[in-house]
């Protein structure tokens, strides 16, 4: 066996000596964590909050309108009967906001929301008072078919892969020109529908708790949204929602099926539309081809002033209630307070834009 050479046992002193002041440095060096996170100031501490919290914008400017009608208006304003005749009249952009809500919150949009309502509730009445259908399938037929026409719109974003917008705003006129065709633009009187199917008006049954008055529609709505709050929190399909709207991408390669759950949030979301035809016959008592008009406009603000992203990804249906009720709010109280209904409209306008430019604000911070 050959010996080592001079020079190889230089070269391994030579190496212990590097190693030994290798380690006698090392030992004299920082430990401390790299942060790469720079000091951040009120504004920008103030952005994240609002990103981790979309609902509370919402929350301060609702407090903030009551205050300040109960201040201008008075007692005329702040009491009771008035807080609840507020809640009564956005029942049902409440409901329809829910399901709007859903939509948005995968970076879409539905334009047929209140065409898909309408035509729910003409289908039940027409069932029951021309037909004779019982009136609990009558109710389940007009559900069914709001449920029909959510799986139409899904069909054509998801496996058509349509944009949403041109999608809804054609199923839009589809919609409403099956249901002025079908009804024939026949108004079906309150006694007619409380004699053919007294179900239909269920929701429109008063109550009185604590000096106010309630509707059953009311807490209908109160309860769909803490149903879907407690969904979107807390179950898988809820976070497979959020990230489908916060990056398709990212979602199709976690392994979330993109066009199943688009599928079923328009699917749910005709539903829910469905649910709010019922709750409009019960507001109205009749069952007519004209009513909510504007329902899809009113919902779509509602859910903006809500703190809703309409990039996706990011909101609440508490939100989109919050956001029903600051509507509410300011146009009951100007009218109450005198002003020109026009004043109601500009306001709400200011709000819309407010909100999407605090939306784009906020979103910085994550980018």
């Amino acid at each position: 066996m050959s010996k080592p050479t001079t020079e190889t046992t230089g070269t391994a002193k030579r190496r212990d000596g590097e190693n030994e002041d290798f380690e006698a440095g090392l030992s004299k060096s920082d430990t401390s964590v790299a942060s790469f996170a720079g000091h951040r100031g009120p504004l920008s501490n103030l952005q994240h909050t609002l990103h981790g919290n979309p609902t509370l914008v919402p929350v301060i400017v609702l407090v903030v309108a009551i205050a300040f009608f109960g201040i201008v208006v008075g007692s005329r304003f702040f009491n009771p009967l008035t807080m609840t005749l507020i809640l009564q009249q956005v029942t049902i952009v409440g409901i329809i906001g829910v399901a709007q809500t859903l939509v948005i919150l995968t970076a879409g949009i539905d334009l047929s929301v209140g065409a898909i309502m309408v035509l729910s509730s003409v289908i039940m009445g027409q069932l029951a008072f021309h037909y004779g259908l019982p009136g609990p399938l009558a109710l389940v037929a007009g559900l069914g078919v709001g449920t029909i026409c959510g799986l139409i719109n899904g069909a054509l974003v998801a496996l058509v892969r349509l944009p949403p917008f041109i999608v809804t705003l054609g199923t839009w006129f589809v919609f409403e020109a099956t249901n002025f065709i079908y009804s024939a633009n026949e108004t079906i009187r309150a006694q007619d529908v409380a004699a053919s199917a007294p179900i239909l008006q269920f929701f429109g049954t008063t109550f009185r708790f604590a000096g106010a008055t309630f509707t059953t529609g009311a807490v209908f709505m109160v309860l769909l949204v803490a149903l879907f709050w407690y969904i979107l929190n807390n179950t898988a399909w809820g976070r497979h929602v959020y990230a489908v709207g916060d990056d398709q991408d990212a979602a199709r390669l976690s392994g979330i099926s993109l066009s199943g759950t688009l599928i079923a949030v328009y699917a749910t979301a005709g539903l829910i539309c469905g649910l709010a035809g019922w709750a409009i016959i019960g507001r109205l008592g009749s069952v007519s081809p004209t009513s909510g008009y504007e329902a899809n406009i009113q919902a779509i603000t509602a859910v903006v002033i809500g703190g809703t992203s309409l990039f996706g990804g990011r909101g609440s249906v508490v939100g989109t209630l919050v956001g029903a009720l600051i509507v509410g709010v300011f146009a009951m109280g100007l009218r109450i307070w005198g002003t020109d209904p026009q004043w109601t409209r500009l306001t709400v306008g200011a709000l819309i834009i407010a909100a999407v430019a605090a939306d784009q604000w906020i979103r910085k911070v994550s980018a």
